[in-house]
């Protein structure tokens, strides 16, 4: 009883909530860079922002895909891989905020190193570093003109 008592005080020191439901599926890339699961699960990358603009297509697959340049990046790092996610919380329309991981890479991080995201204000220490490194470096988003 005891070690369980102590895990519980462990967990809930930490701010997360002490028992996280995982979700371990295929995933699809929704045009607003959010994923439903296999289970019908709408997930949402936790401490990121996915900027919409910019629009294009990747006309080498059939059928084409468009939508904005960091959501068909999202895409391409998710697709054909299932996803392991943990799930943070949820929203009040139901769309579960969760960290994800393909192959053991966590998406989130992924797409803010490579420049896709935005880290957002109560995003991990390391978010908000790898957001700085990706605008130093001009990639992705941060290398794109402006209009």
């Amino acid at each position: 009883m005891i070690p369980s008592l102590f895990l519980l005080i462990l967990l809930a020191g930490t701010g997360l909530p002490p028992f996280r439901e995982d979700i371990v599926s295929y995933a699809i890339v929704q045009d607003d860079g959010t994923l439903i699961t296999g289970g019908h699960q709408h997930l949402e990358l936790y401490g990121i922002y996915i900027p919409l603009n910019d629009r294009t297509c990747r006309t080498f697959i059939i059928p084409p895909r468009c939508g904005p340049r960091a959501v068909l990046m999202l895409d391409f790092k998710i697709d054909g891989h299932f996803v392991h996610c943990q799930r943070l919380g949820a929203e009040e329309d139901g769309t579960i905020s969760a960290v994800c991981k393909v192959n053991g890479d966590d998406v989130a991080a992924w797409m803010l190193k490579q420049g896709w995201a935005v880290a957002l204000p109560d995003a991990p220490f390391e978010y908000q570093v790898w957001e700085k490194i990706a605008r130093k470096h001009d990639r992705g988003i941060w290398g794109m003109e402006v209009e």
